[in-house]
């Protein structure tokens, strides 16, 4: 069996095919128990266990850090 084979979503990262801006919720969730935890990681991937490079890295920062209301 192989090492990918045996790699699997855990509390410590989760991975996605894309950000979905349209349906924040199924992302949300996730950076949401990131916080809640020791923290996390988000991955992006084509379903096939390799991690993909984003187009547009800040813009997808941007709408993460968008939803999130922040207190001192």
């Amino acid at each position: 069996m192989e090492l990918n084979a045996l790699i699997a979503e855990c509390t410590a990262y989760d991975f996605k095919v894309m950000l979905e801006e349209k349906k924040p919720k199924s992302w949300l969730k996730s950076v949401s128990a990131f916080a809640n935890g020791l923290g996390g990681s988000l991955f992006f991937d084509d379903n096939d266990g390799i991690v993909k490079e984003l187009d547009d890295v800040q813009h997808v920062g941007k709408k993460i850090s968008s939803k999130f209301v922040f207190y001192k």
